[in-house]
């Protein structure tokens, strides 16, 4: 008999847990204890974009932005909503790009809001400017 896991990192301590499907929301961290699936985004900085990205396999999409961009601010409160609707099914994360230059030039952003869809360390969709919650939402789900 197998079971269905998924890796997920701790966005607290950055540890890999195995987790059952469908059990993500209520999961804790075998190493800090904290929840590791939350229903708002995650900032991500360097090391821990590239881990997440890399080592966790439930979908993961990525708002690059920047905190003096107009329309980045405005999509912010509705990134956090689509959040909570997407969760536990895709971690919704954000990266500053202003802080966070060489990830952006990794990913060859060049305006902001860009949406990045990533699954199993590996981009999947890009969608760039600002959104509302909903189509967040319905841009998502038709990759996942």
């Amino acid at each position: 008999m197998t079971t269905d896991n998924r890796l997920i990192v701790c966005p607290h301590c950055g540890a890999v847990n195995r987790v059952h499907t469908g059990r993500e929301a209520e999961a804790t961290c075998g190493k800090c204890h904290a929840r590791v699936f939350e229903d708002h985004p995650l900032e991500l900085v360097g090391t821990t974009f590239d881990r997440h990205i890399a080592k966790s396999e439930v979908p993961t999409l990525v708002d690059f932005y920047s905190p003096t961009c107009g329309p980045c601010l405005m999509m912010g409160p509705q990134f956090a909503d689509a959040a909570k609707t997407l969760f536990p099914q895709v971690r919704l994360a954000k990266i500053d790009t202003a802080a966070e230059q060489q990830i952006a030039a990794r990913y060859g952003i060049r305006a902001v809001p860009t949406l990045v869809l990533f699954r199993n360390g590996r981009e999947i969709a890009r969608q760039p400017g600002a959104m509302n919650a909903r189509d967040i939402v319905g841009w998502t789900r038709q990759y996942v």
